[in-house]
């Protein structure tokens, strides 16, 4: 952006001329700059200089609780000084033509705040052409300097506290995360499907110790504890983690959580992890969850990370969780020392009553008033509650991931004869293989040992003719051949 002197005679604001004949040389110091001229222009005023990171006082106007009006008398005829950049839609699927945001180099406004008025001013410090560190800060010029005091508490309070959002750290620094707030929205402890004696044992754990605050301070024990979720991938891992963020959010006293994705930074893993938790330890009580543990403590920051953990800070109120798929991978150190991991629960492949509760998830869904809508069938799916049974017998050895998988391409094979054929499913012979006498007693067995009656086992006979149990079949084989297993199985 070309400057001129010439620019700076226009301008209406003393301030806004002597930030325009600057940029014209170079400055030793902006900040000195700016203060010299506010101080001539408004004399016998308090004037107040805020960095932005600490407080925005426009995101703050924005929300709704104060007013930022701007000044006639600004850097420009036309307004602030700014930059315009455009946003595209966050996700194309959504559709929309995107937004269009201001960064603010230089701008003059009238600021309200309840019944308090101010003179502010943002300016874009940056002496050279580095765009790092950014240097932009909130001057406020008022009456009285506990009335800008004010208005910086409670900006600065906003500024430090979620509103329907998480806290994320990734690539260094901390952000809200209004997209994960919503995702958790929709994770309950109704939906996660695990042994109910360890969906017991993870909810009292994560209670007791947020409850028992007295108890630790009793002992004369740290009030902090460390949990690790292991196991092969796809087994409810994440989903526990989220149902526990949102039951912590549903209590009278609020736990917050603070989620990092990775340590990767301009300035070293060691500089986030002393940002991280810094950021638990302001705001303990908290949920401190690092998923993927064994990727993201790696052994050039072990012992780093060790100090923060259990080292002379004060850790007060943290919960840490952890979880990975390769707990061999964590050192002992992390994985087999009580103190910085207390507890350990394994995530295992689910067992035959875990997959047969997981079908009939699936069924309560397929079965849903708006459930042809939903999964793209013009009919809703013969679905029978023995079915469930069967789904379980054909899936040993599958995480929950891989059948949803196989239900999710069951639902899109379905869907994908009904667009293209439509004549009603007639069974093919393909589909079925013709089995022995020998092999119909074995698998009679099989069904008997899984709690079928005989009664029942007929109405499996049945639904092996329904088209949703076909695709199933077809999709299962598939999956079991990708995982190098046996092309059937049962528990």
């Amino acid at each position: 952006m070309e400057m001129h002197n010439s620019s700076s005679s226009k301008s209406k604001d003393h301030t806004a001329a002597v930030y325009y004949h600057q940029g014209d040389a170079p400055r030793v110091n902006t900040d000195l700059v700016i203060i010299q001229s506010l101080e001539k222009q408004y004399p016998g005023k308090e004037i107040i200089t805020v960095p932005e990171s600490s407080c925005n006082l426009l995101a703050f106007a924005a929300s709704g609780i104060a007013t930022a009006i701007p000044d006639e008398k600004n850097a420009t005829d036309s307004g602030p000084l700014k930059w315009d950049y455009y946003f595209p839609p966050a996700s194309r699927l959504e559709g929309g033509s995107g937004v269009i945001g201001s960064n603010v180099l230089f701008g003059k406004y009238k600021y309200i705040y309840k019944d308090y008025e101010y003179i502010l001013y943002i300016v874009d410090g940056r002496d050279g052409g580095s765009s790092y560190p950014l240097v932009r800060n909130n001057y406020i010029i008022s009456s009285t300097s506990n009335s800008a005091k004010a208005l910086i508490l409670a900006a600065g309070d906003y500024h430090s506290t979620l509103h329907g959002e998480i806290w994320v750290f990734d690539a260094g620094w901390w952000h809200k995360d209004a997209a994960l707030w919503d995702s958790i929205q929709r994770s309950t402890w109704d939906d996660v499907i695990l042994d109910e004696d360890m969906k017991k044992a993870i909810i009292g754990d994560v209670s007791r110790f947020y409850d028992g605050r007295d108890v630790y301070k009793r002992l004369k024990v740290p009030w902090k504890r460390g949990i690790i979720y292991h196991g092969p991938p796809g087994n409810g891992k994440t989903i526990s983690i989220k149902a526990t963020m949102h039951m912590l959010y549903e209590r009278k006293d609020e736990i917050p959580t603070l989620y990092v994705k990775t340590l990767t930074n301009f300035a070293g893993p060691e500089y986030a992890l002393n940002q991280i938790f810094e950021k638990a330890r302001t705001t303990a009580p908290c949920y401190l969850v690092f998923e993927d543990l064994d990727s993201i403590v790696s052994d050039s920051v072990r012992s780093f990370f060790l100090n923060q953990v259990d080292g002379l800070n004060n850790n007060d109120g943290i919960l840490m969780v952890g979880s990975t798929n390769h707990l061999d991978r964590l050192d002992p150190g992390i994985s087999k020392r009580p103190s910085r991991f207390d507890r350990k629960y394994l995530f295992p492949n689910p067992n035959f009553k875990e997959r047969t509760l997981y079908a009939e998830f699936w069924r309560k869904k397929l079965l849903g008033s708006d459930a042809a809508e939903d999964f793209g069938t013009e009919k809703k799916v013969d679905f029978p509650e023995s079915m469930c049974k069967g789904i379980a017998n054909i899936t040993d050895g599958f995480s929950f991931a891989y059948i949803q998988e196989a239900f999710v391409a069951s639902l899109l094979a379905i869907a994908a004869r009904e667009t293209e054929d439509s004549e009603p499913y007639v069974e093919k012979k393909s589909l079925v293989e013709e089995k022995s006498l020998w092999e119909e007693n074995q698998e009679r067995i099989i069904w008997k040992l899984h709690g079928f009656s005989l009664d029942e086992d007929d109405e499996k006979k049945e639904f092996e003719k329904l088209e949703l149990w076909q695709e199933m079949k077809k999709q299962v084989k598939i999956l079991r051949e990708e995982m190098g297993g046996p092309d059937d199985g049962g528990d």
